[in-house]
């Protein structure tokens, strides 16, 4: 069996570091082609003298450095040569587990060379999905996510025709504010916020599902990946996170995906697909679980995830101005500039003022990421 050519973008952070996990528990079936990181120079070179890619990328001030010790890696740009890199011929799957609005170029430059693409990360087809799908489609590019919520959903509905699909409910464990009045989030610091009770994951998303905004992403990017209307996708607080996501179908059956909470599941899934393949990770116990609940979200407690609805009823350039006041926003809390609650004030800001295009241009998309990062940083500037 030949070996599938894996480039891991984000090869230093949780879904980075748990792809290299699977990879290395199935040598013969991939090979690590390229890592990237940014800044986590320490970690990528530990990560290339392990997996001798031939490919690295990582911050420029970086890469004289590392390209003297690894001459057989040959070293990329990560601020500026990712599209370039993830073209290459020799590369079979792309793992794009890069945070934020940098995800955008490689996922459209992977889906142009007709990858198979596995995005772990939510802000590129938030930002520009209806075009990244269509790119992905033109060029027969084959799209498996690895967020553990579209990866079910994906699972559920393969082989099933969309015209039968009522529903789609994405469940959410609820974050650590889940049973909290909202009159006191603002009680909560960083370190709070940031001890999810279920995953463990990067700052920005794990912030992003206290607030449920996370979820809210997820939502818009259900409608990219599935082409579902947006009035048929559900959300579900289910705290005991063992269902990832359920699919609902016009005869009234419900088809979920259920597993422990080890994003080792979903990241094999996108890289083994559409074999399935032992994993090492414990097996679920339904009888010592003992139950699953579920709740309908509290809109008033956590109204980050009205907004993500109210963008995505908008469309257009309204997701990537939302994506883009998220960032920054979650940012200046993670730097105790602003209070947790401050976050849905400053992305509701932005979006009021935003003059939305409904088809726009990867160009107009760009654009308004840009104008909406700057209103953001201009308020959260009048705040402080």
């Amino acid at each position: 069996m030949k070996r599938k050519r894996v480039a891991v973008l984000g090869s230093t952070g949780s879904i980075g570091l748990n792809t290299l996990k699977v990879i290395a528990d199935h040598p013969d079936r991939f090979e690590v082609a390229a890592l990237t990181a940014f800044n986590s120079a320490a970690v990528i070179e530990a990560q290339i003298r392990r997996f001798s890619p031939r490919y690295a990328a990582l911050a420029a001030g970086h890469i004289a450095a590392l390209a003297g010790r690894y001459s057989r890696t040959r070293f990329y740009d990560a601020a500026r040569d990712l599209p370039e890199l993830v073209a290459r011929k020799d590369i079979d799957i792309v793992v794009i587990a890069v945070t934020g609005a940098a995800a955008l170029a490689p996922f459209l430059a992977a889906a142009r060379a007709g990858k198979i693409i596995a995005p772990a990360n939510k802000e590129a087809l938030v930002m520009a999905g209806d075009i990244l799908m269509e790119e992905a489609r033109r060029h027969k590019a084959v799209v498996i996510p690895v967020d553990s919520e579209q990866s079910a959903v994906f699972q559920c509905l393969e082989g099933r025709d969309l015209r039968d699909v009522y529903r789609i409910h994405l469940t959410a464990s609820g974050g650590p504010l889940r049973d909290v009045p909202r009159s006191r989030h603002d009680r909560f610091g960083v370190k709070d916020i940031l001890a999810h009770p279920r995953w463990k994951m990067g700052p920005k998303i794990t912030v992003d599902s206290a607030t449920l905004m996370n979820k809210g992403f997820e939502v818009i990017e259900a409608q990219r990946l599935f082409g579902v209307d947006l009035g048929r996708i559900n959300v579900l607080v289910h705290p005991e996170a063992v269902i990832h996501s359920m699919v609902e179908f016009t005869d009234g059956a419900v088809l979920a995906q259920l597993g422990v909470t080890d994003m080792r599941l979903p990241i094999q899934y996108a890289l083994t697909y559409p074999q399935r393949c032992p994993t090492g990770t414990k097996r679920l116990d339904l009888a010592a679980q003992g139950r699953l609940t579920f709740a309908v979200p509290d809109l008033a407690r956590f109204p980050s995830l009205a907004l993500a609805y109210e963008a995505a009823r908008r469309g257009g350039t309204a997701p990537a101005a939302l994506n883009a006041a998220d960032e920054v926003a979650v940012a200046a809390f993670l730097q105790g500039r602003i209070r947790f609650t401050a976050i849905h004030a400053v992305v509701e800001k932005v979006l009021e003022q935003h003059r939305n295009i409904r088809k726009p241009s990867l160009e107009d998309i760009v654009k308004a990421d840009a104008l909406a990062r700057a209103r953001a940083a201009e308020y959260i500037e009048r705040r402080s």
